[in-house]
């Protein structure tokens, strides 16, 4: 959530919070299992019976072929395996300037388990994590999930497919659009969420992940924040009893439920406030209800520390974990590190985000993902190659006046041919 500037009598500012729309995420073949209707869409349209989407080889697996690649390093902690590999080090290091700190990256080559290859570059590096942030809220809802049904999974999945809750002002406003399909006339539709919107949880976390899509990621939250409040209680809680919650209660505990409930998993995973924090909702809608604290932050190795963990099946639980995963498949258009040719055949799991902020006063042809004050581009991703090459990525960049996304797609490039050739 960013607050409105000033406008100076000389200078004007431009800031956004914004990436542009992303690939969809989740399995084509999860629609009876998730209930998401997009993922509905998809199958169809894959079978032949509506438009043929063109979807990548890399993005049609099935719910069934993903999986957690570290399971059975579990037991193993995070930072004996974050260690600096020499040979790959140097490999790493070539492909940027040792000194230059307007990139950001940590690397890990995972297809041979017992053998971990690692690199880092200014990897204590802070960023604006913009869109990024949304996975500490998935995890989040997962965590606040495993805390109503503690002993039973599926119940937590006929949560997240049966509950329906409106979006609320929370949803306003964001340019991103929403795909919603009509099943009753298979038509798809892409527009803006509105107020009147109602899906279920996880519609809400699709849309959040698979289009990047700020309002829903504020909606996510709220609902995670009102499991904490409510407890074993929230799966029956009404809109009533929601808004009666946010009228009643001071502000600022709300607010401070809000950020525990989102940055507590992170510190059980061992990730400091200082590599990964969350402190600010994504839409300007939530204002009335809970405010912002601490600001949000993020780092190469905070992230890493993140995907290492997915893999191991370490955030909540590995059930959890693989459902998170599920969620962060692409299977629809490729954008930024993730659209590298060479990773066409592959299936990649991932989350982009950025966030910019242009002084006009200094350069009338400052826009859109070119800041000239700062241009943060972010891009965590998760790859694996037929050929049982499997490594994991997270690039963080701030190069003023200049749109990042070709660099981040020529450095995918770059990575995966290191990583491929100097497989063991």
């Amino acid at each position: 959530m960013m607050k409105l500037l000033p406008y100076g009598i000389l200078t004007l500012i431009f800031t956004a919070f914004i990436t542009p729309p992303e690939s969809n995420a989740y399995p084509i073949d999860g629609y009876e299992y998730s209930g998401i209707k997009r993922l509905k869409y998809l199958q169809m349209a894959t079978s032949g019976e509506l438009p043929d989407p063109k979807l990548p080889p890399g993005s049609l697996k099935s719910i069934e072929d993903i999986k957690l690649n570290l399971k059975a390093e579990c037991g193993f902690p995070v930072q004996d395996i974050l260690v600096e590999d020499a040979d790959f080090q140097k490999k790493i290091d070539a492909l940027l300037p040792r000194l230059d700190k307007s990139y950001s990256i940590t690397v890990l080559d995972i297809t041979q388990p017992d053998k971990m290859r690692y690199a880092q570059q200014n990897e204590t590096k802070g960023y604006q994590p913009g869109s990024v942030g949304k996975l500490v809220v998935l995890t989040a809802l997962f965590d606040q999930l495993a805390k109503i049904y503690p002993d039973d999974f599926s119940k937590r999945i006929e949560l997240l497919k049966t509950k329906t809750v409106k979006g609320g002002n929370w949803v306003l406003s964001d340019e991103h659009t929403i795909p919603v399909f009509n099943m009753e006339t298979n038509k798809l539709v892409k527009r803006q969420a509105v107020a009147s919107d109602v899906f279920s949880l996880f519609e809400w976390a699709d849309h959040m992940l698979s289009v990047s899509n700020n309002g829903a990621a504020s909606v996510v939250w709220r609902e995670a924040l009102l499991m904490a409040a409510f407890g074993d209680k929230y799966p029956t809680i009404t809109q009533e009893d929601a808004d009666a919650y946010f009228k009643e209660n001071p502000k600022n505990e709300i607010t401070d439920l809000a950020i525990n409930t989102v940055n507590n998993p992170l510190r059980e995973l061992g990730i400091t406030e200082e590599e990964w924090r969350l402190g600010s909702f994504f839409t300007r809608g939530v204002n009335p209800y809970v405010g912002s604290k601490g600001g949000s932050i993020g780092t190469p190795l905070g992230l890493m520390k993140w995907m290492v963990q997915l893999e191991q099946g370490a955030i909540v639980d590995q059930k959890s974990s693989l459902e998170i995963k599920r969620l962060m498949y692409m299977t629809d258009r490729r954008i930024r590190y993730a659209q590298a040719p060479e990773l066409k055949e592959a299936a990649v799991y991932f989350k982009s985000g950025s966030l910019y902020k242009c002084d006009k006063t200094k350069d009338e042809g400052c826009g859109k993902y070119k800041g000239n004050v700062y241009n943060y581009m972010n891009s965590v991703a998760i790859v694996e190659h037929p050929d049982g090459t499997k490594y994991m990525v997270c690039l963080m960049t701030n190069v003023l006046g200049k749109n990042s996304a070709y660099d981040h797609l020529a450095l995918a490039s770059r990575i995966d041919k290191i990583v491929r050739e100097t497989k063991e």
